[in-house]
């Protein structure tokens, strides 16, 4: 996979947490007070070293549909493997109201 394909995979998540978080928000986003923390994993090789390229997509998402209460804190790692072939897996902290 190339870096373009892993921040599609990110951007996926990303819309996959926000569906969540629109669900847990009984459908308004506003209530989301911010995002506090998002840690992904790239599936990647030893040698790869864009795992934080590859998140931003899904960051920039977040920030573009939340505005400034979609800033976080981030970690980027990468590993040899993910359930079922995934390339990327996002997960997120929110403080909802």
């Amino acid at each position: 996979m190339t870096v373009a394909d892993g921040q599609a995979a990110a951007r996926l998540c990303a819309l996959n947490i926000l569906g969540q978080l629109r669900s847990a928000c009984s459908g308004d986003l506003d209530r989301v007070v911010r995002l506090v923390r998002v840690a992904g994993l790239v599936r990647c090789t030893p040698d790869f070293e864009d795992q934080a390229k590859v998140l931003n997509a899904a960051s920039d998402l977040m920030c573009d549909v939340l505005g400034v209460d979609g800033r976080h804190a981030r970690i980027a790692s990468g590993t040899h493997a993910l359930p079922s072939g995934m390339a990327v897996e996002i997960e997120a902290v929110a403080e909802i109201r």
